[in-house]
């Protein structure tokens, strides 16, 4: 009896040990963010994507937690049903938006666009989360007219609601064949340091 005492003790100190383990502590950020394919890691192992690399550069000095919430082949649309439920669930203190890539590569409509990120912007305020708006560029498939439209819809939105603004998200990328995989549109693993480099500036401006 006494024996069975001692192993239950033992046990229930493991499992309290190891549920403190996976809790965030009190104090610590939490981050969720919502993207498609560039944030998922697509073609790439996930361990090497920019959103793990800029866990572990934000661990550093910060009490951080990321939810990446993100999935490849994602539209503003299917991020705007989504988003919802995941602030209920995660409550983030700030919420990176990197959405409208795949809306643009499909030609969809800007007001469309539009529309769903004012919708996912309003739905991050509404639980006094802050937001990082990631930018985002297209080549001209569809015309220089809705490649521009596209491309200053972003900081555009990010005026109007006083957002923190992520200028282009592959800045330095985009373009260079040694950085980007074989169908043009996604980066390699030796382009995530550098999306780490060009989202880190403006994230910390919004860490406490």
């Amino acid at each position: 009896m006494y024996k069975l005492k001692i192993y239950l003790f033992l046990l229930l100190t493991i499992v309290t040990s190891l549920v403190y383990a996976q809790t965030p502590t009190a104090g610590t950020t939490k981050i969720l963010v919502m993207g498609d394919s560039l944030s998922a890691g697509y073609g790439i192992d996930i361990e090497q994507g920019w959103v793990n690399l800029l866990e572990k550069e934000l661990t550093k000095n910060h009490a951080i937690q990321i939810i990446n919430a993100s999935v490849s082949g994602e539209t503003s649309s299917g991020g705007n049903t989504r988003l919802p439920a995941l602030l209920a669930e995660h409550k983030p203190d700030i919420v990176i938006l990197e959405l409208g890539g795949n809306d643009g590569l499909r030609g969809q409509p800007l007001k469309l666009l539009q529309k769903n990120l004012q919708s996912m912007i309003d739905a991050s305020k509404k639980i006094e989360a802050k937001v990082l708006l990631a930018g985002m560029q297209i080549p001209p498939n569809y015309g220089a007219r809705y490649s521009n439209q596209f491309k200053d819809l972003y900081p555009k939105l990010a005026e109007q609601n006083q957002l923190g603004l992520i200028p282009f998200l592959l800045e330095g990328i985009g373009g260079n064949e040694t950085l980007m995989q074989r169908d043009g549109i996604h980066p390699t693993a030796d382009a995530q340091p550098i999306i780490v480099k060009n989202v880190l500036p403006e994230l910390e401006k919004l860490l406490p």
